[in-house]
């Protein structure tokens, strides 16, 4: 097992890398903690549950809303949960989110921790004390950061999740190695038959290389006044094509990715198109989309209802290079003709 320790002005977070769900009990209060669990985590995997209140949640993106938040709330009434209560969520980003905001605001916040059960939440979702849940179709717009106690990632139970879950939390590795760790993507290349069965022990150094790159940055920017927000790179596009695509998060990320380093060439940023290839070809061979043609307009409309909108620009991640990372502020109007631009050529 390894443990990475996130320190933020709002507490340490501790991650166990390796630890098993099993194993959940040695890090709770057993007489004041409540779970919040996936209802398909809690099928597979809940005779590893510790005997707690159970709150069972479905994991979709529909129901990330205010909505089950509400229900959740009232489940805490009934149970008589007071401030000495002690928050688990356990399943995926979108369990992870719902359940941290939860936390974060029942009571005027209670103390927390996470079960990471799939990729995406192991490496991403689950770190950094960011929560929220979506209003009317837009992402995250309701949300507030509050910091896990812990975060267990099991690397077995990432064997019983579907192909396109496993892809998905790929596209967050690819993102880390991209902006920040060069040597991630040099072990999804050359391990892929590996990592794309879930090797137990290689999974172990993924997950942790992947996520000491995004703690790093949370240890030094929590609240994303600055540098945290590098970890935005290809998700200002990705938020605009869930909502109008309704594709998965990750799918989005992926193309949104494609689209900031085009938008790097295409304004002298990044000198290199071999990085633009190499992005490619580790997309496709983790089987992921990379064809960026899409109507652009609606894409468009839905990018400037972004949180990352300041008046009439808004923030890029882009790169110079990989493991370079900068933020630009794009005006509106030029942002409008780039996509446009750039998603009529992929259509060409």
């Amino acid at each position: 097992m390894k443990i990475i320790e996130v320190r933020s002005h709002s507490g340490p977070s501790q991650i166990f890398i390796g630890e098993r769900l099993e194993n959940l009990s040695r890090h709770l209060d057993l007489n004041s903690a409540v779970l919040i669990a996936d209802r398909n985590v809690h099928r597979l995997h809940g005779a590893s549950f510790p005997p707690l209140p159970l709150i069972l949640v479905d994991g979709s993106e529909a129901r990330k809303t205010l909505d089950t938040v509400r229900s959740i709330y009232r489940d805490l009434l009934e149970l008589r949960i007071d401030r000495s209560a002690f928050i688990v969520g356990i399943g995926g980003g979108i369990v992870c989110d719902i359940a941290g905001f939860v936390a974060s605001t029942y009571l005027r916040g209670l103390r927390h921790g996470f079960v990471a059960t799939s990729l995406l939440a192991q490496v991403d979702a689950s770190v950094g004390g960011k929560t929220g849940v979506n209003l009317d179709g837009y992402k995250n717009i309701v949300g507030a950061f509050h910091q896990p106690e812990f975060v267990l990632c099991d690397p077995f139970v990432l064997k019983t999740l579907p192909a396109r879950e496993v892809r998905i939390g790929f596209v967050e590795v690819i993102k880390h190695g991209f902006i920040a760790e060069p040597r991630l993507l040099s072990v999804l290349e050359d391990q892929a038959d590996r990592a794309k069965a879930l090797d137990p022990v290689l999974m172990t150094e993924i997950v942790h290389d992947s996520i000491l790159v995004k703690a790093s940055v949370v240890g030094r920017d929590e609240r994303e006044a600055g540098e945290r927000k590098i970890l935005n790179f290809g998700h200002t596009l990705a938020h605009a094509l869930e909502k109008v695509e309704m594709i998965s998060h990750g799918e989005a990320v992926a193309l949104g990715m494609i689209f900031a380093l085009k938008l790097s060439l295409r304004k002298g940023i990044l000198k290199e198109a071999l990085v633009l290839d190499r992005l490619i070809r580790l997309l496709r061979l983790y089987d992921l989309p990379v064809d960026l043609a899409r109507d652009p307009e609606p894409v468009f409309q839905a990018m400037i209802k972004d949180k990352k909108k300041s008046g009439e620009a808004i923030d890029f991640i882009l790169l110079e290079d990989i493991g370079k990372p900068r933020m630009d502020m794009i005006p509106l109007s030029v942002l409008r003709e780039d996509v446009h631009d750039l998603c009529q050529l992929a259509r060409t």
